[in-house]
């Protein structure tokens, strides 16, 4: 398999995944972002949504760990820095909740900045 079908199939697992988290079938979801991140281990997608399912069904180490990954994939993701916000905050570690709380903050700002509300992008 060429590494853009693989990387397409990843994606299409972790569209299903949704779905399947969605449905509230947090087993299958799991079960389907697991092979997608096999698959492929640099689907950001799949491992930025193995996050949100660990977290939401309070699997708190295992969300960590998903979201280290996908943090490491893309540094400068302001959906992941939110996540890990989220994490750091339930597992008790205020500081590191705050700073991924920043990041993202910081990260909103520059696409604000970058497209301004009501502006087409480039106008100010």
């Amino acid at each position: 398999m060429s590494e853009s079908s693989t990387h397409a199939r990843a994606l299409a697992l972790a569209d299903e995944a949704a779905f399947d988290f969605a449905m509230g079938d947090e087993v299958a979801a799991l079960t389907k972002l697991q092979a997608a991140v096999s698959a492929d281990p640099a689907c950001f997608e799949a491992w930025l949504a193995k996050a949100e399912v660990h977290f939401a069904s309070g699997q708190y180490d295992e969300a960590l760990a998903a979201g280290e990954q996908a943090l490491a994939l893309r540094p400068k993701d302001i959906h992941i820095h939110t996540s890990m916000s989220r994490i750091w905050m339930e597992r008790g570690d205020k500081t590191k909740a705050e700073h991924h709380g920043a990041q993202a903050r910081i990260l909103g700002w520059g696409d604000q900045l970058k497209e301004p509300e009501g502006k087409p992008p480039g106008e100010l």
